[in-house]
C-alpha cells in the first residue's frame, strides 16, 4: 500500500460517532436457521437442502459453487441436494450469507452492484482455491473472508446518500477507496465491515481480518489483536487480488507493499505466483 494512502487512525470518539450513524443490515433469519442446523452434531442434508431450495438465488449459487474449481468433482451436480452434499455445512453457510448480503443491498444502482458482486464472487473463488495451496489456511474460511471483506461498501452506499458521488469511481479499488471514505464519512468499509461481521455471527478471525485488511501496519499488529490466522486470510486474499489484476490487466492492482508483505508472510515464491496464475485463470473462465 502506498504510504501516502495510509488511513489516519480514528479517535475513539470519531469511531463511536461514525458507527452510531450507520445502520447495519439485520441478521437474516435464514442465516440463523442454517447456522443452527449446521452446528448440530449430525446436520441433516434434507433440512439444509429444503432451506436452500426455498430460494431461487440460493439454489442457483449452491449448484454453481459445487461445480466450481473450488469444489468441482469428476461429474457435475445437477440438483440442490447433490450440491448440498458436496458443499458441506461451511460452504452452505457461505451460499446463504452471499445471497443474504446481495438481498440486503436491494435498491442500489443495478449496474454498480452487478459489477461489485461479480468482482467479489470471483475473488472469493480465487482466494478459496489459492488457500488450498497454503498449509494451515482453511479454504472455507478464506472463501468466506474474501466474500465478506468488502461487503460494507454497499452498506455504506445505503447509509450515506452521497457515497456514490464521492466514492463511486473507486469501487474497483477498495484500498484507495478506504482513504476517501474516511475523508468524507469519518469511517471506512473495513470498520463497518467488522461491525457487520460481528453482528452476523461470523468467526472472530474473519471479523479481525476485515477490521485491519487495509491497515498498512497489519503485519506488526500484536497477535492478541490480529491473530496470525486472521492475517493469513488477509495475505492470501491480497495475493489472489494481485493475480486477478494480472490476469485481467486491471489498473486497480494491489499495492506493491501489501503484495510483498503477503508473499513474505506466506512464504510465497515467484514460481508459486506463476502457478497461481493458472489456477486463478481457471476460476475466471
Amino acid at each position: 500500500m502506498n504510504t501516502a494512502l495510509a488511513p489516519r487512525s480514528l479517535t475513539h470518539a470519531e469511531l463511536e460517532s461514525a458507527l452510531a450513524a450507520v445502520r447495519i443490515p439485520a441478521y437474516p433469519a435464514v442465516v440463523a436457521e442454517v447456522m443452527r442446523e449446521a452446528q448440530k452434531d449430525d446436520p441433516q442434508v434434507k433440512v439444509l437442502s429444503r432451506i436452500i431450495a426455498s430460494d431461487v438465488g440460493m439454489s442457483a449459487m449452491a449448484v454453481k459453487l459445487a461445480n466450481s474449481p473450488l469444489l468441482g468433482g469428476a461429474s457435475p451436480v445437477k440438483s440442490v441436494q447433490q450440491a448440498v452434499t458436496r458443499l458441506g455445512t461451511s460452504n452452505i453457510l457461505n451460499v446463504v450469507i452471499a445471497v443474504a448480503l446481495r438481498n440486503s443491498t436491494e435498491g442500489l444502482p443495478e449496474d454498480l452492484m452487478a459489477r461489485f458482486w461479480a468482482r467479489t464472487s470471483t475473488l472469493a473463488l480465487a482466494t478459496g482455491v489459492l488457500a488450498r495451496k497454503h498449509v494451515g489456511i482453511s479454504p472455507e474460511l478464506a472463501y468466506t473472508y474474501a466474500l465478506f471483506h468488502d461487503a460494507a461498501i454497499p452498506v455504506m452506499m445505503l447509509n450515506f446518500p452521497r457515497y456514490t458521488d464521492h466514492c463511486g469511481h473507486l469501487l474497483d479499488d477498495p484500498e484507495a477507496l478506504s482513504v476517501l471514505e474516511r475523508e468524507h464519512f469519518k469511517c471506512d468499509h473495513a470498520v463497518v465491515g467488522w461491525l457487520l461481521a460481528r453482528n452476523w455471527g461470523l468467526p472472530d478471525s474473519i471479523a479481525a481480518a476485515i477490521r485491519y485488511h487495509h491497515d498498512p501496519d497489519a503485519y506488526i499488529i500484536p497477535e492478541r489483536e490480529l491473530p496470525s490466522s486472521a492475517l493469513a486470510l488477509i495475505a492470501v486474499t491480497v495475493i489472489a487480488e494481485h493475480v486477478i489484476a494480472d490476469c485481467t490487466g486491471s489498473a486497480a492492482e494491489v499495492g506493491n507493499r501489501a503484495f510483498e508483505n503477503a508473499k513474505l508472510f506466506l512464504g510465497t515464491s515467484d514460481a508459486d505466483i506463476d502457478e497461481f496464475h493458472e489456477l486463478v485463470a481457471a476460476v475466471m473462465v
